[in-house]
């Protein structure tokens, strides 16, 4: 009887710790995946291309008559980024074209980006006339972010409009920006 008492006393010990050693790998793994979701939050700017080497496509016009010219500064009014709302833009490029706000699966396998801002006409591969319809299908030559150059995409909204290339000072105490692809007339102000 006692040899049955510790044998019992000896398995409920071996499931009492393996209980408790799988309960604490529970944990740990629940603060990795914790760790994990706080990471690619934190990545989802991280992987975009804020500045840029400031080369157009070929076929893209340089805007006539711009509200603001090159050279010039605005107040940029968008949120695309952490620090750019509210920030001092320097106008390095003005062009007329259509921009898109765009959704698309990444190339590089990464998680569905929802209403990128902003994707003009002329880095879409064979796009057809512009401006495109809301649904339409596309594939991206843009390379704003990680992924994206050679997504597939759906095109969210449209908008004719002047696009500016735009240098600028994060408010957010972040690293200058040069060249940043895109930002749209209707986000730009005086002050």
């Amino acid at each position: 009887m006692k040899k049955r008492m510790l044998g019992l006393a000896a398995l409920l010990l071996i499931l009492l710790v393996a209980a408790c050693s799988s309960n604490e790998q529970e944990n740990e793994s629940t603060n990795e995946n914790e760790e994990s979701n706080e990471s690619s939050e934190e990545m989802d700017h991280s992987e975009m291309n804020h500045s840029s080497s400031g080369e157009v496509p070929d076929d893209l016009e340089e805007a006539e008559d711009p509200s603001y010219e090159v050279d010039s500064t605005a107040v940029m009014n968008a949120d695309h980024m952490p620090g750019m709302d509210g920030a001092e833009a320097t106008i390095s490029g003005a062009f007329d074209t259509v921009a898109y706000i765009v959704s698309y699966d990444p190339a590089n396998g990464g998680e569905r980006v929802e209403d990128h801002k902003w994707v003009i006409h002329e880095e879409l591969e064979d796009p057809g006339e512009a401006p495109l319809e809301e649904g339409a299908e596309v594939t991206l030559n843009a390379s704003h972010m990680e992924g994206m150059e050679g997504a597939e995409a759906t095109i969210d909204s449209a908008e004719e409009t002047t696009v500016y290339m735009v240098d600028f000072e994060p408010t957010d105490g972040g690293e200058k920006v040069e060249n940043h692809k895109w930002v749209t007339e209707s986000e730009l102000s005086d002050e």
